[in-house]
């Protein structure tokens, strides 16, 4: 099962996402953290959600790059994945010495399938930044394009797609409401 969890800042998106983790029982739980710590806000960042997941169970991976060469410890494929998040994955892919650059979008499509081969269920948070009314030009403009695709397509393999607003989340593709709607019809 592939879950996206989207929201803006602050909305509540990475509480929400720990708890459909939790959902899903007693499962292996691994946290993909993508964030790279490279200032005083980053740190207090990756701070506050080690203090979100503690006592939850998780055990943390860090990949700033190269997703479809993590390889998740044990063999034990009823596992759950925590990625969070995309919207720092394809920053790090596209502007660091080592990432995919211009081949992003590609890699971490790739990086997913190789996530989804190892796991029961994979959750991914992303930001909501489209719709800010910024106008970007240049290297931020191609970032929106690379996320945008990204989870478009992400967005379309998915079973669940969860859109989190001040702490609300809004069902844009849901499994119990696909199940909901097959029943109602016959």
């Amino acid at each position: 099962m592939l879950t996206l969890v989207t929201g803006g800042s602050g909305s509540g998106k990475s509480a929400f996402a720990e708890d459909r983790v939790l959902s899903f029982g007693e499962a292996k739980r691994i946290y993909i953290a993508t964030m790279h710590p490279f200032d005083e806000e980053s740190h207090k960042r990756i701070e506050r959600h080690r203090k979100m997941r503690a006592g939850k169970g998780f055990e943390t991976v860090e990949c700033y790059t190269g997703l479809k060469k993590v390889r998740l410890p044990e063999s034990d494929k009823d596992r759950v994945v925590l990625l969070e998040c995309m919207s720092n994955l394809a920053a790090n892919e596209m502007f660091e010495e080592q990432g995919a650059h211009e081949r992003t979008v590609e890699e971490i499509l790739s990086g997913l399938e190789n996530l989804m081969e190892q796991a029961a269920h994979v959750v991914i948070v992303t930001n909501e930044i489209f719709s800010d009314a910024v106008v970007f030009d240049g290297e931020m403009d191609s970032y929106l394009e690379y996320l945008g695709k990204i989870n478009q397509e992400i967005a379309k393999k998915a079973d669940e797609v969860t859109e989190v607003v001040y702490g609300i989340p809004v069902y844009h593709k849901s499994v119990q409401k696909g199940a909901e709607e097959r029943s109602s019809s016959k």
